[in-house]
């Protein structure tokens, strides 16, 4: 199916100059003289590169139909996490490499959906939100009251977040999987 470049969204998965990519971001530009152009920020999702390109306001773009499956995490068997189809009892094995920002989220039993590409995988979408235990943290300094201030904390999956000086070692915390940050108490 194709769409005219002033459609795209960002988040849109597409087909540019033959490569799968996702959109990032977009710019509508028109200039003083001449066509208006649109600046697209794009993530290639077989290589990870990040480009930028300009395109005419007047072309169409393909998009690409990605397939998501609702999986369950199992576990880190070597250089690769293995999934669970919750339905079929199917399991697949993905490369750390693909997991690059995702792998630090990912604790056992945990929900997601897998994106595939004509069969292929490139990438997962986890939850907005996903509960922790805090395994190690530091202790608050005596006198350290100053506006929002925060520590270090490490959750179970090895993953280190900045917390409030309240949170304790053993506490259930919820982190943002959209930027990686402490969100709040579970």
């Amino acid at each position: 199916m194709f769409v005219n470049i002033n459609d795209i969204k960002n988040g849109m998965t597409v087909i540019m100059d033959g490569k799968l990519c996702q959109v990032q971001e977009f710019q509508h530009v028109k200039p003083g003289k001449g066509a208006a152009i649109v600046k697209v920020k794009l993530r290639n999702l077989k290589t990870g590169a990040i480009t930028v390109e300009s395109y005419n306001s007047t072309i169409k773009v393909e998009k690409a139909h990605i397939d998501k499956k609702p999986m369950t995490y199992l576990y880190k068997d070597g250089d690769n996490y293995v999934f669970m189809d919750s339905e079929t009892y199917e399991q697949v094995s993905v490369p750390e490499v693909q997991l690059e920002e995702e792998k630090k989220f990912l604790k056992e039993n945990l929900e997601i959906k897998i994106n595939f590409y004509e069969g292929e995988i490139i990438g997962l979408d986890l939850p907005e939100k996903i509960e922790f235990e805090v395994v190690d943290t530091t202790d608050a300094v005596k006198g350290n009251t100053t506006n929002n201030a925060m520590k270090d904390a490490t959750v179970e999956t090895g993953y280190t977040v900045k917390v409030p000086l309240f949170i304790q070692q053993g506490e259930h915390i919820i982190i943002s999987t959209v930027d990686g940050k402490y969100s709040s108490r579970a």
